[in-house]
């Protein structure tokens, strides 16, 4: 790993991710994380894992960065969703309102590259957090659960296709797919809902196909792929036969769960 920070910043969102990545930059040999957590998304959780948690609201952009500063904190990490509706539910202070008046456009890449600009402008430097979560990232021939049939296969090709496509045009970086036809496109209501509609679209039957890809020059630093057991409840629910994944560019959290999961309800978990 080519930064070995001192102090480790991490901008905290939902779910388990932000719990993982400290157990992993603890174990990796990071002295002191410092966490900046948000109301109604972080899991408290994540508290005695770090030596120190700080939580605002979304948009308190100037207290984010006096936190990272009064703490001595050089180097940061972004780990975990913010809920996609927040980003424009924002009631940002002064410094937020600022960067989010320069933006042509509103997404979650353009508000967060334009955070990582803010933080660089004050000597804070935000940074790649796979380097310590590279353990959890699936790699190329990663299976679970049943092995898949040559139809499955090719559907499997196609939903790639079609995923990269959509990846590149901005519009999301899934999509359910069965017998060579699309099903559902993920757009701004994000994965679970997504799964809910292609699966319900593939009819009684079930057996739809989804893939989740990254976009064409994916920033790793504050968008990382992943996959969970929720999604595996989710898929099991909408009846999703294969879960499909880029190779070295999708997280598995809570893999020994995933993997008792996919086992138990038949859901083939693959990356390619």
């Amino acid at each position: 790993m080519s930064i070995q920070p001192t102090s480790l910043g991490i901008i905290a969102g939902n779910r388990s991710l932000p719990l993982l990545l400290a157990r992993q930059a603890r174990a990796r040999g990071v002295p002191r994380l410092v966490a900046v957590a948000f109301e109604n998304e972080t899991d408290p959780a994540l508290a005695p894992l770090v030596d120190s948690i700080h939580w605002i609201k979304v948009g308190q952009l100037g207290k984010l960065i006096s936190i990272f500063k009064e703490s001595g904190v050089q180097y940061c990490v972004m780990a975990g969703q913010i809920a996609p509706k927040k980003l424009f539910d924002l009631r940002p202070d002064f410094r937020g309102m600022t960067l989010l008046l320069k933006l042509r456009e509103r997404n979650a890449h353009t508000i967060f590259g334009a955070i990582g600009d803010e933080l660089r402008h004050e000597g804070i430097e935000l940074i790649d957090a796979t380097p310590w979560l590279q353990p959890l990232m699936a790699g190329e021939g990663y299976q679970l659960g049943p092995a898949l049939t040559a139809e499955q296969r090719r559907d499997v090709e196609f939903g790639f296709k079609v995923a990269k496509e959509i990846a590149r045009l901005e519009i999301g970086q899934l999509v359910v797919v069965k017998d060579g036809t699309v099903l559902a496109v993920e757009a701004f209501e994000g994965t679970d809902k997504c799964l809910a509609r292609g699966g319900e679209l593939a009819g009684k039957s079930g057996g739809a196909i989804a893939v989740k890809v990254s976009k064409p020059g994916h920033d790793m630093r504050f968008d990382i792929p992943c996959i969970g057991l929720s999604t595996l409840r989710t898929c099991a629910e909408s009846g999703i036969a294969v879960l499909a994944l880029e190779a070295g560019k999708t997280l598995v959290l809570d893999e020994r769960d995933v993997a008792e999961a996919a086992r138990r309800e038949k859901i083939s978990i693959v990356a390619l």
